[in-house]
């Protein structure tokens, strides 16, 4: 598995990690899966608190004991909820990310954290309070480095500018490239992007259409229709003949060197397998990463802006 750099750190992180939001509650199948991912070259693992309500950072905890120093683990905090209530709220706090750091760290077996995420926000929050409390726990050790997870402009603007982040979490994807407008600012100051939903809720697979729910005939994805989306497929599998989906997928999100990593989740073993055949194939050359962007629809966020 390939590796490259997150951020400015000195994190060195595969460029497939494992989206761990999706391996459901059932220990053995979820330590199944992260094994079989750690075994096949995947370094880097994302969770959250908020996943499950801490069983998600739980599950990857027991999996990596034996192994805590093969893996890059980055979590997330920021969404608060109460043992035995339903829901939860949004808490950017100090006091809250200095407590629930010490919850993570006890569900996940470990003494240090690689990469310590704010799992939203917005720009009405404190941020230099938040900030602040980052930086403090890295000078305590609790954490290596800190980034955010967040789609809005002006939030990832006012932390770079503010903050000692090493990356931003987005969703990108080929049916989804808003990002792309942030790549050069983050570039600039050493930021890195790492991708969540690369394969688009599984459009961006092999998995045909027809199996899809309702919704997405309904609704289709985000400004495409779902006629849009047959169009659109039908169109890559005549250009790319040879290039499975989910390869083009993948390997659109990690052209450009801004990004650090893409991390598809995985369900079941079969979908990671599929994903790892994917991201050992060949590189997008810079003809056919063109090609996907002409064909596609490269569109702003309306939202969140200054």
């Amino acid at each position: 598995m390939r590796k490259r750099q997150l951020g400015n750190s000195d994190l060195t992180v595969s460029e497939m990690g494992l989206g761990c939001m999706s391996l459901g509650t059932n220990e053995d199948h979820a330590l199944s899966i992260i094994d079989e991912a750690i075994d096949r070259g995947i370094n880097y693992l994302d969770t959250a608190d908020l996943y499950d309500f801490g069983v998600n950072e739980e599950l990857v905890g027991k999996a990596i004991k034996h192994r805590r120093n093969e893996i890059i683990l980055a979590t997330k905090v920021g969404n608060r909820w109460e043992e035995g209530k339903e829901g939860w709220h949004w808490d950017s706090s100090k006091a809250h990310i200095k407590e629930a750091v010490k919850k993570s760290l006890q569900r996940l077996q470990t003494d240090y954290i690689d990469l310590y995420q704010l799992h939203g926000g917005t720009v009405e929050d404190n941020i230099d309070e938040t900030i602040s409390a980052f930086e403090e726990l890295m000078q305590e050790g609790t954490i290596r480095y800190y980034g955010i997870s967040s789609i809005r402009p002006n939030v990832i603007k006012e932390f770079v500018n503010k903050s000692n982040i090493v990356s931003v979490m987005m969703q990108y994807s080929l049916l989804d490239r808003r990002p792309e407008e942030l790549f050069p600012l983050l570039k600039e100051h050493g930021i890195s992007v790492i991708v969540r939903g690369p394969l688009a809720k599984g459009l961006l697979t092999q998995k045909h259409l027809s199996d899809f729910n309702d919704k997405f005939k309904s609704n289709g994805f985000l400004s495409y229709s779902f006629e849009e989306l047959k169009n659109l497929r039908e169109t890559t599998y005549q250009t790319f003949p040879k290039q499975p989906l989910t390869q083009l997928a993948l390997h659109y999100c990690l052209h450009d060197d801004v990004v650090s990593a893409v991390i598809p989740g995985a369900s079941k073993t079969s979908q990671l397998l599929e994903n790892l055949e994917a991201i050992s194939g060949e590189s997008l050359s810079k003809e056919s990463y063109e090609t996907l962007q002409n064909i596609t629809k490269h569109e702003a966020y309306e939202q969140h802006r200054d």
